[in-house]
């Protein structure tokens, strides 16, 4: 049981950071207007902000890593 839950918490955070790439590179991002709930919406919201966290903290420790290199 514990297991099944932390499986899930990584693939969350997983998706949430896919998300976030998506937001980077192309500017797509969820219509978050569509949610009638506002305390979902902010929810929701808030679960792509620590997308956006993850995805940056990836790109840092990405970036001064030595098995990686910026192309143009």
């Amino acid at each position: 049981m514990l297991g099944t839950l932390i499986h899930w918490g990584i693939d969350a955070v997983l998706l949430s950071a896919f998300l976030a790439g998506i937001r980077r590179t192309t500017g797509l991002t969820p219509k978050l207007s569509d949610v009638p709930n506002k305390d979902v919406r902010q929810l929701l919201r808030s679960y792509l902000e620590f997308g956006e966290y993850v995805f940056d903290f990836a790109v840092v420790i990405f970036g001064r890593s030595t098995s990686f290199e910026r192309r143009s």
